[in-house]
């Protein structure tokens, strides 16, 4: 009940960030947002009541001791329906996604990097610490539709990205990288599907891996907003282009390794969490078709190509271009807050893809655990 209660007091300042200090159509985006998150969390709540009551407690390490034990397969599965559309919402899932590039493009920057960095992990962690360790046999029929819907969200979130960077289709940065994200918590949501040590631990891994890259998007995206005055792609590569390279070098070159950092470079974050991922669904648990999860990490690996496609191509819009023009004042590059702001996580970043045992170190005897059914 106290993670139930956590996880809608979240929504109150993030509806007044939105609805407040957010730009166009804001109040619109931010009722959306609340409405859809709302929504799941009434059938969230079913199912963990359900889950209270029939195991006779609703101590979240006495159920995740248990391991679902005290608990019949059928009640299991009516428990991870109900608790997983509401978790689904939060992460967000395809096709329950579209409150958010709503509320990431009407949202100011620090509103767009709270939802990436912080909510949107709010939906996995709820999978790996309630439902595979409570409810294991609801989540074992379940994995392989969660598997299908995780790459599903992956295709469909670089499709979308692909379309909005084509020159005259007026796509915005900040709703491109809102997009990527649903792609990116595909992945997470893939690792968790297999129910493997590997797989989970690569869901993990992804979360904190997009939290710090697409944050730092975020961030940088605003600063080009600040700069340019819009975010929209044409309008940036219009006439002689953005051409950050040339009129703001350190900007520029920020963006780009955000850019391949988000796309899974090695020895970056973004890699580890999606290769793990990947390497679960190679093998997954036992009682789960591994025909279906082969055909989903293939399916997965080839949405890792689109994403290189469109951020590469995000790249060359943004951060190439002409001369700047006569007459054209000069563009502010990076300030020195915000050095101090983003410094930090390009650096995680850095860390993270270089020495991935400082993460995997920590989530790996939890994982171990709770997928055993013993005390995280």
């Amino acid at each position: 009940m106290l993670f139930f209660l956590a996880f809608e007091t979240v929504l109150v300042p993030m509806y007044f960030l939105i609805a407040r200090w957010g730009g166009e159509n804001r109040r619109a985006a931010a009722l959306k947002f609340v409405l859809y998150t709302v929504l799941g969390s009434v059938v969230m709540l079913l199912g963990l009541l359900l889950v209270g009551l029939k195991a006779g407690t609703f101590d979240m390490v006495a159920l995740a001791t248990d391991n679902g034990r005290g608990l019949t397969t059928s009640v299991q599965v009516i428990a991870v329906l109900a608790i997983g559309l509401g978790l689904a919402v939060k992460t967000p899932m395809w096709p329950l996604h579209s409150w958010l590039p709503d509320a990431h493009t009407a949202a100011p920057t620090v509103g767009s990097v709270l939802l990436a960095g912080v909510l949107l992990k709010m939906g996995t962690y709820g999978f790996v610490r309630i439902a595979l360790p409570v409810t294991p046999d609801g989540m074992r029929t379940f994995a392989p539709y969660l598997a299908a819907f995780a790459v599903a969200g992956i295709i469909y979130g670089s499709l979308a990205c692909l379309s909005l960077v084509k020159p005259g289709n007026k796509g915005d940065l900040k709703r491109l990288i809102a997009y990527s994200s649903v792609g990116h918590m595909g992945f997470v949501l893939l690792g968790i599907a297999t129910m493997t040590p590997t797989g989970v631990n690569g869901a993990l891994f992804a979360n904190i891996a997009h939290g710090l890259i697409t944050g730092l998007l975020f961030f940088l995206v605003g600063a080009v907003k600040d700069r340019y005055g819009t975010a929209d792609l044409d309008t940036l590569a219009g006439a002689t282009g953005a051409a950050l390279y040339g009129r703001a070098p350190r900007l520029g070159a920020l963006v780009a390794f955000a850019a391949v950092a988000s796309l899974g470079l090695p020895g970056l974050a973004g890699f580890w969490g999606e290769m793990l991922a990947l390497f679960g669904a190679f093998d997954p648990a036992a009682g789960l078709s591994r025909p279906a999860f082969l055909t989903c990490m293939a399916v997965g690996a080839f949405g890792t190509l689109l994403t290189a496609a469109y951020l590469l191509l995000v790249v060359r819009r943004v951060c190439m271009g002409g001369p700047r023009p006569a007459g054209e004042s000069a563009l502010a590059d990076v300030q020195r807050y915000e050095f101090a702001a983003w410094t930090p996580l390009a650096a995680l970043t850095v860390l993270a893809g270089l020495w991935p045992a400082v993460l995997l170190g920590l989530t790996d005897p939890a994982v171990q655990q709770l997928l055993a059914g013993g005390k995280p």
